[in-house]
């Protein structure tokens, strides 16, 4: 692999994201061509810029690093994804990988090893937190279909049925039904549990 590696970077946090965009700088083969706050700007420098690589966090207002991921694979196919994320979640590396996601890395690992996976990811390898992969391995699948994570996640916050019907346009009959059926397949108690549990998952 020859050349520099144009990397776009989109983390909320403003020192965070300043120190990953020095640490990247240092490497020699590595430039930092966009680090921005949000998912939004993420997918519009992606199109502007076509980097080879976005290095894009998970937990961010607004559009989050997964929806950025899906937005940036169909508009910049060639642009490979790393998520980054300080919570290793099982559910969220599933949803990466879906999202087209070449790489998994938690916070808390070596700088090093960032600028390893983003050379391995452009060779056309796929590098995951090993840990989490274990995780994600035993922890299964999402159970949640789409729209009952859509409602679970409106419920969170203390919203009442009401709130979340007019919120999703939905009958409150409907949104019982789906909190319901969402609540048995996590197991949970109530709708506080079934939030939390699936909040803990990745599965939101």
């Amino acid at each position: 692999m020859s050349g520099t590696i144009r990397v776009l970077l989109a983390e909320d946090q403003g020192m965070v994201r300043g120190a990953l965009a020095t640490l990247l700088g240092l490497e020699d083969d590595i430039e930092v061509v966009a680090a921005v706050p949000s998912g939004e700007e993420a997918v519009e420098a992606a199109r502007t810029l076509a980097p080879d690589v976005a290095l894009l966090d998970i937990e961010m207002p607004g559009m989050d690093g997964l929806t950025a991921a899906d937005r940036i694979r169909a508009t910049v196919p060639e642009c490979r994804i790393v998520i980054l994320t300080t919570f290793g979640r099982p559910g969220y590396l599933r949803r990466a990988m879906e999202a087209g996601a070449s790489a998994f890395l938690v916070k808390d690992s070596p700088a090093e090893e960032l600028a390893a996976a983003i050379r391995r990811v452009l060779a056309g390898e796929r590098v995951i937190d090993p840990a989490l992969a274990a995780a994600a391995l035993s922890a299964g699948p999402n159970p949640l279909s789409p729209r009952e994570r859509e409602v679970l996640a409106a419920s969170s916050g203390g919203a009442t049925i009401g709130d979340i019907a007019g919120r999703l346009h939905l009958s409150e009959g409907t949104v019982r039904n789906y909190l319901s059926s969402a609540i048995n397949k996590v197991g949970a108690r109530n709708r506080i549990e079934a939030v939390r549990t699936a909040e803990n998952q990745g599965w939101l």
